[in-house]
């Protein structure tokens, strides 16, 4: 009886053992959510972590934690999440530069952006062309003009080399006749518009919400919105295709990312958290209001966002022989 009773305790405890890593896994999410940003506290793109931050909690039903890893143009917080364990809990907040521009710019990357698992869009947001207003030209084809007439004499500013602002102002270039122009790098937008501002630089390009206050207070001129149709903040600014210029819809876009072989079901349970959020009324007038647009939409739609803008800007990047600094 001992031995049978022996026998079985110890079959009861094979099946106890088999079946505690199953008990274990609780369905997700059972504990904080840690969002990565790649950029310092005060850009877009945490912006787009902190305005989502409240909804993701409420959908998800668990805190959401952000963490601000700036550094290496965004490749720092991207290589975070890209080695984290695959489990939901460590996602990336990410943006076109260190996803689909850096490993164009910068060679030597050790991973592949491309290899994360596409979640949502977050935000959008159209770039605005500005120039200074000593320019006198109002309209792409007098800036043109104008840039031909200076033969060499104008300068253009951007967040930094290998940055949007920058790719976006050489694909500008191209599409108006290749005016020669000399790129004047920063690091980061903040500083750019301070010399912008003071009249260093005669054009730059950048995110919608990143301009807005200069264009509002006149101490820069919109020539142009990059989005298929007016922003709704700057009606008076005209699209790229009502000046004639095709094929330029060029959207800033950041979306939540997680690491590769993440489980299917926490993906489509995290992109419906994102939908949900970008729905909310109160959130989505804190995006506009910026003259950003709110996010959504499918998972494998942010896919496809993420490699046709990786073949668009890698040549241009070639074309131009462009390397992040």
């Amino acid at each position: 009886m001992t031995q049978t009773f022996t026998r079985r305790a110890a079959l009861a405890l094979g099946a106890g053992g088999l079946a505690a890593p199953a008990l274990a896994q609780a369905p997700w999410p059972s504990r904080p959510i840690t969002l990565v940003v790649g950029f310092p506290p005060g850009g877009q793109t945490d912006f787009a972590a902190r305005v989502l931050q409240n909804g993701l909690q409420q959908a998800l039903g668990q805190p959401v934690v952000i963490d601000n890893r700036g550094g290496a143009g965004g490749n720092l917080g991207t290589e975070t999440v890209m080695r984290a364990r695959p489990d939901g809990y460590t996602l990336l907040v990410g943006n076109a530069n260190p996803l689909v521009i850096n490993p164009h710019t910068m060679p030597s990357m050790s991973f592949n952006p491309l290899e994360l698992e596409p979640i949502g869009m977050m935000l959008q947001s159209g770039l605005i062309f500005c120039t200074h207003p000593s320019v006198p030209a109002r309209t792409v084809a007098e800036f043109a003009a104008w840039a031909k007439v200076k033969k060499g004499d104008v300068d253009y500013g951007s967040a930094s080399a290998g940055s949007l602002s920058h790719v976006a102002m050489e694909l500008f270039r191209a599409r108006i006749g290749g005016p020669e122009m000399t790129h004047v790098p920063y690091r980061g937008s903040g500083p750019a518009m301070q010399d912008f501002i003071a009249g260093r630089f005669q054009i730059m390009a950048d995110g919608a919400s990143v301009v807005a206050p200069f264009v509002q207070a006149k101490q820069l001129n919109g020539l142009l919105v990059t989005t298929a149709e007016r922003i709704p903040a700057f009606p008076d600014i005209p699209t790229a295709t009502e000046q004639g210029l095709q094929d330029f819809v060029v959207l800033a876009w950041i979306g939540m990312f997680a690491p590769k072989g993440t489980p299917r079901e926490i993906i489509q349970r995290a992109n419906a958290a994102v939908n949900k959020a970008s729905q909310d009324e109160a959130i989505r007038r804190n995006i506009t209001s910026r003259g950003d647009q709110p996010g959504g939409g499918t998972a494998e739609q942010l896919g496809e966002t993420m490699r046709r803008d990786h073949a668009r800007w890698g040549e241009v990047v070639k074309a131009n022989a462009i390397r992040a600094e």
